[in-house]
């Protein structure tokens, strides 16, 4: 396989092994054990000098010395992937667009779901325009792609870690989160049956 993928289960190495499901992008998965501490050992910190997941290899995109691309934080791995395999981030714009929607939901959107603080005093802000936003179509583009895979997976936490929740404010956003635990590629990346 020319793409590697470091997980394992509870990481958020789902989000880039989700889109490469979707995409139909082959890759392997090298499960890594956090409970043993396999992430501190010498080999994975080879991949990642900070020990933690994800992880990629790409060896089909090298350096000027021919050293396959090593990545870490999964936002930084879909912005590759979408550019290098996804056929997405054809253009400057695209580019920069994916970029935006990635680290929104990375930062932004992440920290307004599990800081409590926050969860209260900005979450519903957020949802109400993520909703308007959702209502358009895709985030970048017309298609599904990586900018709708950040957001969507982190939209889909909510459910998955606090769901007495109540999202029916915000019906594009609920829609979206039940038709995402529809899809096959979401279903066996999350490990649903």
């Amino acid at each position: 396989m020319l793409i590697t993928i470091y997980g394992g289960p509870q990481t958020r190495a789902s989000i880039p092994r989700w889109y490469l499901e979707e995409k139909g992008i082959p890759y392997e998965l090298i499960d890594i054990a956090l409970s043993s501490g396999q992430n501190l050992q010498a080999d994975f910190l080879s991949v990642n000098p900070f020990g933690k997941l994800p992880a990629m290899c790409d060896q089909s995109v090298t350096d000027t010395e021919g050293r396959p691309t090593t990545l870490f934080e999964s936002g930084a791995i879909l912005l590759h992937l979408a550019e290098h395999h996804g056929r997405e981030a054809m253009t400057a714009s695209e580019k920069s667009l994916i970029s935006q929607w990635t680290h929104f939901a990375n930062s932004t959107l992440a920290f307004a779901i599990f800081v409590p603080d926050q969860k209260a005093k900005v979450l519903p802000r957020l949802l109400q325009q993520l909703n308007m936003q959702l209502s358009k179509g895709f985030l970048v583009g017309d298609t599904w792609g990586a900018a709708d895979c950040a957001v969507t997976a982190y939209l889909a936490y909510i459910k998955l870690f606090f769901p007495n929740d109540d999202l029916s404010p915000y019906p594009q956003i609920d829609l979206l989160i039940e038709e995402t635990k529809q899809r096959p590629a979401y279903k066996k990346v999350m490990g649903i049956d």
